[in-house]
């Protein structure tokens, strides 16, 4: 039997299992599960590339002699079908964006766009763009380390565009800003946007609300220093966060120039055009505190939000995010755009995948409306 072979033909169906099926325990085999699936899912091709290929030197080397490697070959071809199957899964996010645009928008909201085929097939894991420079550790507090921040934009500073402020996941332990959501930022950067990175204090050093505090220091560096890397005067200022990132994007949306979370800055205008959460754990996250929990914070004057959701997540059930949505469009007079992504896992965020490159449509789309909005009122 060829051994190499077959080791290649049982990983690629151990990937198949794990994007496809929601494993959350036992710990161990939910940390290999969840790391697989961590890129696979979104890049399933990668793995059928790798497939195909040892197929095809197993062929040519003469390795395919037994019926035991015949059972071996038909176990692959399973294998390539069900990669396939998540390959279509990952397809299938844009008609969703779309729809759950159209319907919290109006018709009409969400554009037709073509994903980025060369980037997705051929460069994934690239995220860099020629057009876009970016500017490293930029000091926003005197938190040293967790008080830097990276700016992107493009190299021609075109100026008017409006600002994007991103902050990772991790818990509030761990976790750093230049690792999720680079395709959004860069892809945005392309566009004339002014995005931004930001590390920020963590736990169990740094409780809450020190990292609230961090967002808004964020934010109001923004306003007073965006302009000099091309954003408009007086620009859109949207916030987003990966994960633990999603649910201090909606906090700090939804708290906007409160003076209890801006020590020694009162005055300075920390409120947001328009907040965007993935993979968010959107509820209460420190020792059960109430106030901790964006779904306590809405108000009628919260802004536009757009909330987007695996439907496989294996750390937060769909439950958590639907309820901040619900509690949203109960009091607030802004739209609610909510996007569950078919087949998608929790980070969904780290690749030019099908499904990442349609949820970026969708929020420029939604960017598009919401600044809209604001130039007409």
């Amino acid at each position: 039997m060829a051994v190499g072979y077959l080791v290649t033909v049982v990983l690629a169906v151990l990937i198949v299992v794990f994007c496809l099926v929601r494993i959350r325990g036992p710990q161990p085999l939910f940390f290999f599960s969840y790391r697989l699936g961590l890129v696979f899912n979104e890049i399933p091709h990668v793995a059928l590339y790798a497939l195909v290929a040892s197929t095809a030197l197993a062929f040519a080397e003469g390795d395919i002699a037994t019926v035991a490697d015949r059972v071996n070959v038909g176990v692959a071809a399973v294998a390539a079908a069900g990669l396939v199957v998540v390959a279509l899964r990952g397809i299938r996010a844009a008609p969703v964006v779309r729809l759950a645009l159209d319907e919290a928008l109006g018709a009409g909201a969400a554009k037709h766009h073509r994903p980025p085929l060369a980037r997705i097939l051929l460069r994934p894991v690239f995220r860099r763009r020629r057009d876009v420079r970016r500017v490293g550790n930029l000091s926003y507090g005197d938190g040293g380390f967790r008080n830097l921040l990276d700016v992107y934009h493009h190299r021609s500073r075109p100026g008017g565009g409006p600002v994007l402020i991103h902050f990772h996941g991790g818990h509030y332990e761990q976790g750093r800003k230049d690792t999720q959501s680079l395709p959004l930022l860069y892809r945005l950067a392309s566009r004339g946007w002014i995005c931004i990175s930001a590390n920020y204090r963590l736990r169990p050093d740094f409780p809450h609300p020190a990292h609230l505090i961090d967002a808004k220091k964020v934010i109001a560096w923004a306003r007073e220093h965006a302009e000099e890397y091309g954003a408009a005067p007086a620009a859109a200022v949207f916030v987003t966060g990966s994960s633990a990132g999603g649910h201090m994007a909606a906090q700090a949306a939804l708290t906007p120039n409160e003076p209890s979370y801006q020590p020694g800055f009162e005055e300075a205008d920390t409120s947001v055009t328009a907040a965007v959460a993935l993979n968010g754990f959107l509820a209460e996250y420190f020792d059960g505190d109430p106030a901790t929990s964006p779904v306590n914070l809405v108000r009628a004057d919260a802004p536009p939000f757009l909330i987007a959701h695996g439907d496989l997540d294996e750390l937060v059930d769909t439950d958590n995010p639907k309820a901040l949505v619900a509690a949203l469009r109960s009091v607030s007079t802004s739209p609610v755009v909510y996007v569950e992504l078919p087949g998608a896992h929790h980070a969904f965020d780290l690749f030019h995948s099908f499904r990442f490159e349609a949820l970026i449509d969708g929020i420029e789309d939604f960017a598009a409306w919401v600044t809209a909005g604001k130039r007409a009122a």
